[in-house]
């Protein structure tokens, strides 16, 4: 590797990494990108979510070449038992009017894309290189170490976009290990189905597309949920609970099992009955929320996306808040440069008050007590899921039985279950976590 400075190097190249990468070359920054696979995407086989709104601020006519699946018309949340299920959907027109708001997209195409971008900007990319750690001079973060012959390279700022539990800011003393607890191991497979069967079977046409999220005794009593997006020509679905619970219950479940249980379950099943198995994958996502945010600026340095624990686990939005941190670590090393200031613990805490000052941290703090609630509570995946389950299949079947004697039946149900004081504690609990 060449022996010169930049002003800033970015590790990584998911969506916060090309975020900041991009954000910095297109002002005329010298950057420098790293990416240890082979190609950006390369370790992505993955569906996601891409939310407009925080890319457009970026590139603002994205949409006229990204490779994206189906924008968005309808929201599912489904409650699960062992054998059906009682939800909510959400539908709207207004999602089928331009400009989308979100659509559904394949990682691995997604980031080359957005990588093509970077280059076109300016930044110089280096893929198949692992960075090994970041070169400290005291407290001030100068480079960073790459497994390469002469991989000691210097910048002015690094930008760490490494994925969940960053190894190089823990092996700098940046911040701590992640504990299990706030940390989800995810599953996922995409299924090949023709795009006119998707159609049919969710009920949408041409780019439409339906996601379903679910929770419930599909994760065995575990913090956790699954998940199905619709694609052009395949179908997205996974389930993710916390390693906490893995961990505490090691004769539990596997996390490929869990996954296959959700595949049989009488509700998805019809939905990606026929799908062919293309794709499948594991990763962790961060779960802790607010409280489990490390600081993510020093001397020399930034955290951004999952290295910093951004994702909302309650609205189950990640890209958005990985882009937008991007952006905004960017933005606040453009701004320094452009004063003329030097890129000091002190200039970069405008990271910090810009981060707080958007919906990222905002959201966060919002849904502060929401992970500690779930993780004590794991009667939210058990013994309420089926009891809802169960008093709906008893208020829907006529059997002659009058409803007044239907209704004292499933109180009783619940009252067994748990006792009114636990279920109005359970309910002030959700409430402060939603408030």
């Amino acid at each position: 590797m060449a022996a010169e400075k930049f002003d800033a190097i970015v590790v990584g190249a998911g969506p916060s990494g090309n975020t900041a990468a991009y954000t910095l070359a297109k002002a005329g920054l010298k950057v420098l990108q790293i990416e240890r696979g082979e190609y950006p995407g390369s370790k992505n086989v993955q569906g996601a979510i891409l939310y407009a709104d925080a890319l457009e601020k970026v590139i603002p006519d994205f949409r006229d070449d990204a490779p994206l699946e189906r924008h968005v018309i309808e929201q599912r949340i489904w409650v699960l038992d062992e054998a059906s299920f009682v939800g909510t959907h959400y539908r709207s027109d207004d999602y089928n009017k331009p400009p989308y708001n979100r659509y559904t997209i394949i990682r691995a195409q997604f980031d080359k894309w957005f990588s093509a971008k970077v280059r076109e900007a300016g930044a110089m990319l280096i893929c198949e290189t692992t960075v090994e750690e970041l070169l400290m001079d005291g407290d001030r973060c100068i480079g960073v170490r790459c497994d390469r012959k002469g991989g000691e390279v210097h910048a002015d700022v690094v930008v760490l976009a490494d994925g969940v539990n960053s190894t190089l800011a823990r092996k700098a003393g940046l911040h701590e290990e992640l504990k299990p607890k706030n940390v989800a191991l995810a599953v996922k497979e995409i299924l090949f189905m023709p795009e006119e069967v998707i159609q049919q079977r969710f009920n949408v046409q041409e780019e439409e597309g339906v996601v379903i999220e679910m929770m419930g005794t599909v994760t065995e009593g575990m913090v956790g949920t699954g998940f199905l997006y619709t694609n052009k020509e395949s179908l997205t679905i996974g389930v993710g609970c916390l390693l906490s619970d893995f961990k505490a219950n090691p004769k539990r479940t596997q996390p490929y099992a869990l996954l296959e249980k959700l595949k049989k379950h009488p509700s998805i099943a019809p939905l990606i009955a026929g799908g062919e198995m293309k794709e499948y994958c594991a990763h962790l996502i961060p779960e802790g929320g607010f409280h489990a945010v490390p600081k993510v600026y020093g001397d020399g340095w930034m955290i951004v996306g999952d290295s910093g624990g951004f994702v909302n686990a309650a609205h189950r939005e990640g890209s958005n808040l990985a882009m937008t941190t991007g952006r905004l670590a960017a933005e606040t090393i453009i701004a320094a440069k452009a004063a003329g200031k030097p890129l000091t613990a002190k200039t970069l805490s405008a990271y910090k008050a810009a981060l707080d000052d958007s919906f990222v941290m905002k959201d966060l703090h919002k849904y502060r007590d929401m992970p500690e609630v779930l993780h004590t509570s794991p009667h939210f995946f058990t013994t309420y899921p089926a009891l809802v389950n169960q008093a709906a299949r008893t208020m829907f079947t006529v059997d002659g039985v009058d409803k007044k004697t239907k209704e004292r039946a499933i109180f009783g149900s619940f009252k067994t279950a748990r006792r009114w004081g636990g279920l109005v504690g359970d309910a002030f609990k959700l409430w402060r976590a939603f408030r």
